[in-house]
């Protein structure tokens, strides 16, 4: 039995690569995707899944390297779709090295990253230099958003169609929503054409005004002026009725409130090609847990009350929830240790998405298969990524996971260059033991930890 961890003290190994030919044996095989359960292993060729299923539970094929998974989870790796990585612009913050080592500890194969850099990706050019970037300094897959407007300032809508070409998988306004309703209405009519998705934060910035976390009781208890909930609906109830007149892919970006839950379960009854996202945070936190001021609990949307956050849950259950994300959005020192109100928003995820998504898990709260499809098949889908699933021919992008281990966030040990975790000192159950992409394996747990 794994004893339980204070902190984690020893050095990840990170970054060893056996060779091509790999067999994963004594399994549980998880595949959301097709609904596949059951104890097996599979084997990797070439940087693909070649075969899978019970048969390769104790023996492998000769020549391959064994990895015995000793019965814990093996799955797909996870797909981020909501990361903010620093590069280009503020690489201090966070690079695209930095941010795919945490990824990979995390088991996240997969990150999405945000075009809210310096420059904005809102040119060919700068989609090509993150790709180009991303081969050289990476170890997870790295994949752009574009802008939807020029500088991410909501008026003039960018070249979605030579973007997509260039290799953007989705679009999106960063952490801003679009005001003008006309400009959003033609990016939508827009971005059919090209069959792209359109992914969009929402805050109504009118409403929102100064506000700095959720409105309610403890806003007022805080003395901090607050956020209303209805500044994210007012926001999404417009995007649907856009959606509706264009008939484009829209995605949400994140909910965070009942009220958005039930405009995007009514969107999606009459037949709207739309989902939405929630983040870990506001799956497992709420605005009690800010306490005593703590700014690394302060991000966008804010931390609503239990009850938004009882609903996120339960609409992730009901599958009207899509998919989960990070929000991984590494700030420094110097933004973050501040008054509430003067902090900046924002928080790391990357490492802590898994084991803190488990936390519904333990609870009892979501079956393991559909809380990992909003992290895998779901988002795939939506991206139309080749990954997220386990099956023959798909790309060999794998996780290993221990469900039982606990542990407690120490922010120091964390990969990511920023430091800004919301679960400091948390306590979480289940690690990574094991993360490959494309059939190379980029992170180890050590034996001694």
């Amino acid at each position: 039995m794994t004893k339980p961890l204070l902190a984690e003290r020893k050095k990840k190994k990170i970054g060893s690569k056996p060779g091509n030919k790999i067999a994963l044996i004594n399994a549980r095989l998880i595949d959301p995707a097709s609904g596949m359960d059951e104890v097996g292993g599979l084997t990797i060729k070439k940087g693909k899944i070649a075969e899978l299923g019970p048969e390769l539970r104790r023996n492998a094929p000769e020549g391959y390297d064994v990895i015995d998974c000793g019965g814990h989870i093996l799955c797909p790796g996870l797909i981020d779709m909501l990361v903010h990585t620093g590069e280009p612009g503020f690489e201090h913050r966070e690079t695209l090295a930095t941010a795919s080592r945490a990824a990979a500890v995390g088991g996240v194969t997969t990150i999405i990253c945000m075009p809210d850099t310096d420059p904005v990706i809102d040119d060919m050019a700068l989609v090509d230099f993150i790709e180009r970037r991303a081969r050289d300094t990476a170890i997870v897959n790295v994949h752009p958003m574009a802008a939807m407007t020029r500088g991410l300032e909501g008026e003039e809508m960018t070249e979605i169609g030579l973007l997509k070409e260039a290799g953007a998988v989705a679009f999106t306004n960063g952490a801003d929503s679009i005001a003008s309703a006309r400009v959003m209405r033609r990016t939508l009519d827009y971005a059919k054409d090209f069959d792209a998705l359109i992914v969009h934060s929402l805050e109504d910035a009118d409403l929102a005004g100064s506000g700095v976390m959720n409105e309610g009781e403890v806003s007022s208890r805080l003395g901090l002026s607050g956020i209303a909930a209805a500044a994210e609906i007012i926001m999404l109830q417009r995007d649907m009725e856009l959606a509706q007149l264009t008939g484009a892919q829209y995605h949400a970006a994140q909910i965070s409130t009942a009220g958005s839950l039930r405009v995007m379960r009514r969107a999606k009854a009459h037949g709207l090609k739309v989902s939405c996202g929630v983040s870990v945070n506001h799956l497992t936190l709420n605005e009690n847990d800010i306490g005593p001021y703590r700014t690394f609990l302060k991000v966008r949307p804010p931390l609503r009350s239990e009850e938004d956050r009882m609903a996120m849950v339960e609409g992730l259950v009901s599958g009207d929830i899509d998919v989960i994300v990070s929000g991984h959005n590494p700030k420094d020192a110097d933004v973050k240790r501040r008054p509430f109100a003067e902090a900046e928003d924002g928080a790391i995820g990357l490492e802590t998405l898994l084991p803190a998504a488990l936390r519904l898990y333990h609870a009892g709260q979501i079956e393991l298969p559909a809380l990992l499809r909003a992290m895998t098949s779901a988002p795939a889908d939506l991206l139309k990524l080749p990954a997220g699933r386990l099956q023959k021919g798909a790309p060999a992008d794998l996780i290993l996971v221990d469900l039982d281990t606990p542990w407690v966030v120490d922010p120091d040990l964390l990969q990511s260059k920023s430091k800004n975790t919301p679960f400091d000192e948390s306590q979480l159950q289940g690690r990574v033991l094991h993360t490959i992409v494309n059939g190379n394996t980029v992170y180890t747990l050590s034996d001694d930890h």
